[in-house]
């Protein structure tokens, strides 16, 4: 399975447009900077005001950009399971090694239903399934029981693990065993997660500091622990500087700031607010970004 600091990468936009010049330097970025994978079309990447053809489009240039390098899992989520298969069906198409899908937000289905969506995508496709666990944005909580059911799946290979409870991270790992691997959907518990028995991370803040995320998760697969604890306790105030608002605004306002792309989001997104900017900014300067 995968491992490592893999990037949730943003979705650059100018005039409205995707702009793919800045999407494709993006991705060199990451590959010279030790990212283990990217992921396009998630949370992060603002999947969700992206048409079916921008979608489609994006998971295919990035996995053209990589060009093998590293994997491409691309975020296929829906709260529809159609559109889930079709869009997983798309990546898989495409050269996607693998793809990550949330769990449906807004129906708040059901432990079973939950279970009845990843199934039939999984059993749609041959590629490896990342499951997507987020409450904060889906409304619903997947079970570490219904995560173990999943993980009896024989492409469902991996879980997100975004709800901010170690305790949630725990009782999946105990569960699941080496049939689930699990990584860090919240950057400031990469370095926790992984000590437990975690893979990786799939991060927002390596969008800026890949380099960084990279080292941690690197020291951790290795089991030089001390090395990642002082990684992630260096990566703190810039992480909880890129969660100031509603992600992706902070991150992509910092990849503005570096010249890495406009920073243009799409409504209902807004610019940040001139107090988060500053405070994003001096954390920037702090780490050597700016």
């Amino acid at each position: 399975m995968f491992a490592g600091s893999m990037v949730a990468l943003v979705t650059p936009f100018k005039d409205g447009k995707i702009d793919w010049q800045s999407l494709e330097a993006l991705v060199e970025f990451h590959i010279k900077n030790g990212t283990n994978g990217i992921v396009p079309c998630g949370t992060t990447g603002e999947s969700a005001t992206l048409d079916h053809k921008e979608h489609h489009e994006v998971v295919e240039r990035v996995i053209k950009a990589v060009n093998k390098r590293v994997p491409v899992i691309a975020g296929t989520g829906s709260n529809s399971t159609a559109e889930g298969v079709e869009l997983t069906r798309g990546a898989e198409k495409a050269g996607a090694d693998g793809a990550l899908m949330i769990s449906p937000y807004y129906n708040r289905p059901t432990q079973e239903g939950i279970y009845q969506h990843y199934k039939k995508v999984a059993e749609s496709v041959g590629i490896p399934i990342i499951v997507y666990n987020i409450p904060g944005r889906t409304g619903s909580k997947i079970e570490p029981e219904t995560l173990a059911r999943l993980a009896e799946i024989k492409n469902v290979n991996g879980v997100k693990e975004a709800t901010g409870s170690v305790d949630q991270a725990i009782d999946v790992i105990r569960l699941c065993g080496d049939n689930l691997a699990v990584y860090s959907g919240e950057d400031s518990l990469t370095f926790s997660l992984m000590a437990l028995g975690g893979k990786g991370v799939i991060s927002t803040v390596a969008n800026i500091a890949p380099k960084e995320m990279s080292r941690l998760t690197d020291a951790c697969l290795k089991g030089n622990w001390e090395s990642g604890r002082k990684q992630q306790l260096k990566l703190i105030p810039l992480i909880r500087s890129v969660f100031l608002e509603t992600n992706p605004i902070p991150i992509k306002t910092a990849l503005s700031l570096m010249g890495k792309c406009t920073g243009e989001l799409r409504l209902p997104l807004t610019p940040m607010s001139e107090g988060n900017l500053k405070k994003l900014q001096q954390q920037m300067a702090e780490f050597g970004l700016l």
